[in-house]
């Protein structure tokens, strides 16, 4: 029987019927490790997630139950291990498995190092470069010993291979194993075949003193190649350690499988086809010499980057290898992450294409890592910041995805499968917890993706390409000096074949849209039609009734695709046009939130009204109001929203009417119901999408049902809701929907959640509990969003000393003292003000997180306007920093980030000695 603090931990998780069967297998097969366990909360936590992530990993834990000790010592350590330090692990786990034979004892160590890695995987303790630089080190150090292991048999048959030195001397021959490929790039995936290459220094002989004499240097290096390829590649009955690929050696299958460097150089000189050249790009020494393989390099490298290859040759080139590899591969039943449209091997080439036609020149270009290639491909200014982001943001979601999918079973997969139940389980796996959410995200980066990628390489021919470009160009010149930002912009308009009217105003506002806020520069080059709807620089911000001009947008339309079209089209509209009085900073930061949280409401509002008129067509009756109350919590209940926020909602109906269509039962209804509404504010169309809509706040989380009957809900908070939700429904707000039912509902559930908090505190221990848990909460919040997954990024809002800190300290005290939000003024520095009245707060206190969130607050509405929806500070992305240093009326980025440095600490002390009090 798993114990309830166990099965509240499995319910949480992505594949809880995997993670139930194996607690309950370990329990009975091993049940002392079982035991440790139960006593040790992180470690259950962190073995429990593994099985839930990677049915694989679990029956390598079930098969080898000593890892659990293991893993206790070595799970907490973040930083990315090297290949020594690796190598000495591996040199130790060959003497506790003495016995075992060296492919099979490969195999164990990788699937064991698996584990730990794919824990900080999930976890997000490091960012995609780093799992995958990890990965890599991994296959470097099993290639090494291999090829120790297969030197010294080689030598005891044949003795030393010899090559003689300048003064004819006899000294050791020199061989490497060369990666090509994603090892070879640093950007292996936990299944990805290895692409090998072996290189041997000279001809000559080996010394002879060995059990078989002497034999020349080519047959010994052509066995020591298949010596290391055999113990990392040999199929077991434990699977082997890799799959070995040569096929990308000169002459391919039929070609040597070692080769000298010499033989080497005058291929890739004077035989190699232009993709050989182009595998090239990502190389490097995996095991060996290294020096051996920057020899080899050094003679090939302006054969690879060439300075004679023109831009236009070089395009065409990869894309060619495009076509020959049919890059643009359709699945009939589901998407593919590596070949798809828009998936990882267009990104891949699209750094790759650039370097070779820009690298030849440009020796700075010439990095094989794929987001370091991008990197510097934007500093030259090939590629816009706003399309680095796309591309940084696409790749790291792509691939944690193809991480996900061949961590399931071990498979080198990268299919992801329409099937829904399938599907869901991915995207919890990807923390999305909905399909809808996660379809909209690939979409989104795989739309980003192909259309940079369509935008270097052409439509359909290199010809057609280059004469955009060309119109393009003389757009640039004559119009805005050459300025980059534009690019994207311009050439967007010049399909839309609106660019003739544009004067130098408009061109300067989009000039500073393109500087200022990449994100909302996006929007107008993926809609160029909404830029005369821009306003004007001397034009004032006017009063606006965002629901009566939205209701008219949509009243007269025919069919539900027609009312998510005209929704979005007005909806992004009005998002711009408040975008532009924030741009040119023409508003404050207070009149700015308060437009979008009304935009937001009249969003919900219209919804509700397109919802009940779609249920009335799928029905064919009439309902005399919509079915439920929308109630908003987070932002959108403290009247707060800002650019990406999410809409936090609870629907509630009332259970004691009957169901409102005769032929169907409450639950099926309601689940229809819920569904019309969530796919009008939240899925993406071809005219975009609004918010996400977040339902994981309501009664049972994921596990209940998507609405709830207002008796019920009631019920719930009295009797089995958790302090958490106390917290959160500290903000609930009726915003939508049967408005009556929804006052009531709002205002019951703040007596109810009050109320517990009194109760809570009759004895000292109760007090205690609702500190204790409020400090456990955010703290497991912390753990698992913070800034840990972005390395050295500064996560605003839920590391330490962020925005978080500043709620939960709000919504704590408020719940303390019994001084419950009401009234139209729900934001935290009222309620901060109502604290300080009520002497729940000192004045050091207030001080210190009402100056404290005055800032975060500017910092991350100028990072949500800048980068776009992001927590984390991009430290790597200077300029970003400068123009928000710049709109917050700061010195430098220095000072940004020692006041940064100073709230935070002021903000977590405060918390601490709140919580503490």
């Amino acid at each position: 029987m798993i114990n309830e603090k166990i099965e509240k931990l499995i319910e949480d998780l992505p594949d809880s019927n995997g993670a139930r069967r194996f607690y309950e297998d370990l329990s009975q097969n091993f049940p002392s490790e079982a035991k440790k366990l139960e006593k040790d909360q992180g470690l259950r936590s962190d073995v429990l997630t593994i099985s839930a992530f990677s049915p694989l990993l679990a029956t390598t834990i079930l098969q080898n139950p000593q890892y659990i000790a293991w893993l206790k010592r070595e799970r907490k350590s973040s930083t990315v291990r090297e290949k020594d330090e690796l190598l000495e692990s591996l040199a130790r786990f060959a003497l506790t498995n003495s016995q075992v034979e060296t492919n099979i004892l490969l195999a164990r160590f990788r699937r064991r190092e698996l584990i730990r890695i794919y824990l900080k995987d999930i976890r997000g303790l490091g960012t995609i470069a780093e799992i995958t630089e990890e990965i890599s080190n991994l296959a470097d150090a099993i290639l090494e010993f291999a090829l120790n292991i297969s030197r010294q048999e080689l030598e005891n048959r044949y003795g030393i291979p010899l090559e003689l030195d300048e003064k004819d001397k006899a000294k050791p021959a020199k061989f490497c194993v060369v990666a090509l490929g994603k090892l070879g790039s640093k950007e292996l995936n936990y299944s990805s075949d290895i692409d090998l290459l072996f290189l041997y220094s000279i001809d000559g002989s080996t010394s002879g003193q060995g059990s078989r004499g002497k034999t020349t240097n080519r047959e010994y290096f052509v066995k020591l190649a298949e010596f290391v390829s055999k113990l990392v590649g040999k199929q077991t009955g434990e699977g082997a350690a890799y799959r070995v690929d040569m096929r990308l050696r000169p002459h391919g299958r039929v070609g040597a499988l070692a080769i000298s460097i010499k033989e080497a150089t005058n291929y890739y000189k004077r035989s190699a086809r232009m993709w050989e050249r182009q595998v090239l790009i990502r190389s490097r020494a995996s095991a060996g010499d290294i020096g051996l393989f920057q020899e080899f390099f050094a003679k090939i490298q302006t054969d690879v980057f060439s300075k004679e290859l023109s831009v236009e040759k070089a395009l065409e080139n990869v894309r060619l290898s495009k076509e020959q590899i049919n890059l643009e591969k359709t699945a009939k039943n589901g998407f593919d992450v590596k070949l798809g449209k828009g998936g990882i091997r267009e990104i891949e080439f699209i750094a790759q294409a650039l370097q070779l036609a820009y690298g030849g020149s440009d020796s700075w270009l010439r990095v094989s890592h794929t987001l370091k290639s991008l990197s510097r491909i934007a500093d030259r200014n090939l590629i816009t910041e706003s399309e680095l982001t796309q591309l940084y943001e696409a790749y790291d979601f792509l691939r944690r995805l193809e991480h996900r999918l061949q961590m399931e079973h071990g498979l080198q997969t990268h299919f992801v499968p329409n099937d829904l139940e399938k599907r869901l389980v991915i995207s919890q796996r990807m923390e999305i917890h909905f399909v809808a959410d996660f379809n909209n995200e690939l979409t989104k980066h795989t739309t980003n993706v192909h259309k940079i990628f369509t935008q270097i390489f052409g439509e359909k021919y290199p010809q057609q390409s280059r004469q955009k470009k060309e119109n393009i160009k003389v757009l640039i010149d004559e119009k805005t000096s050459g300025k980059d930002d534009l690019k994207p912009l311009l050439y967007s308009l010049e399909k839309s074949e609106n660019h003739n009217d544009l004067d130098y105003e408009t061109l300067f506002i989009l000039k500073t849209f393109s500087e200022i806020s990449p994100p909302f520069s996006e929007m107008l080059t993926a809609n160029p039609k909404f830029i005369s709807d821009l306003p004007k620089l001397h034009d004032e911000l006017s009063e606006k009734d965002y629901f009566k001009e939205i209701q008219q947008e949509i009243s007269g339309n025919k069919t539900f695709a027609e009312d998510l079209a005209k929704l979005r089209k007005i909806w992004a509209s009005f998002i711009l046009k408040i975008a532009f009085f924030d741009v040119f900073e023409k508003e404050d930061l207070q009149t700015i939130r308060l437009l979008q949280t009304e935009l937001a409401e009249a969003s919900i509002e219209n919804a509700v009204f397109i919802s009940t008129r779609e249920l009335e067509r799928q029905f064919n009756c009439k309902f005399d109001e919509f079915p439920f109350a929308v109630l908003g919590l987070g932002k959108l209940g403290g009247g707060g929203m800002d650019y990406g926020s999410d809409l936090d909602l609870v629907l509630v109906y009332d259970d004691e009417k009957p169901c409102p269509v005769n032929d169907l039962s409450r639950a099926e209804f309601y689940a229809k119901a819920v569904e019309i509404f969530v796919t009008t504010l939240s899925s993406l169309t071809r005219d975009g999408s609004l918010y996400r809509v977040d339902l994981r706040l309501r009664p049972d989380g994921k596990n209940g049902a998507t609405s709830i009957g207002k008796n019920a809900f009631f019920n719930y908070l009295e009797t089995r809701s958790a302090i958490w939700e106390w917290l959160a429904y500290v903000k609930l707000r009726a915003v939508s929907g049967d408005l009556q039912l929804a006052k009531f509902a709002e205002n019951h559930a703040r007596k109810i959640i009050h109320e517990n908090a009194q109760e809570s505190q009759i004895s000292n221990l109760k007090s205690q509990k609702l500190r204790d848990e409020t400090i456990q909460i955010r703290q497991r919040l912390e753990q698992a969003k913070s800034n840990t997954r972005k390395g050295k990024e500064i996560d605003i809002k839920f590391g330490e000393g962020g925005l978080q800190d500043i709620y939960f300290a709000i919504r704590f005290l408020q719940l303390r003292d019994n001084i419950p939000d009401d009234g139209e003024n729900r934001s935290t520095l009222f309620s901060l003000q109502k604290l300080i009245e009520n002497k729940s707060l000192s004045n050091e206190n207030f001080e210190n997180l009402s100056i404290g969130y005055k800032f975060l607050s500017e910092l991350d509405h100028n990072l949500r306007l800048t980068v776009g929806r992001s927590t984390r500070l991009p430290i790597a992305n200077q300029k970003a920093l400068q123009i928000i240093s710049n709109r917050m009326k700061l010195d430098s980025i220095n000072e940004l980030l020692e006041k940064l440095t100073f709230h935070r600490l002021n903000i977590h002390s405060t918390f601490e000695e709140i919580l503490q009090s």
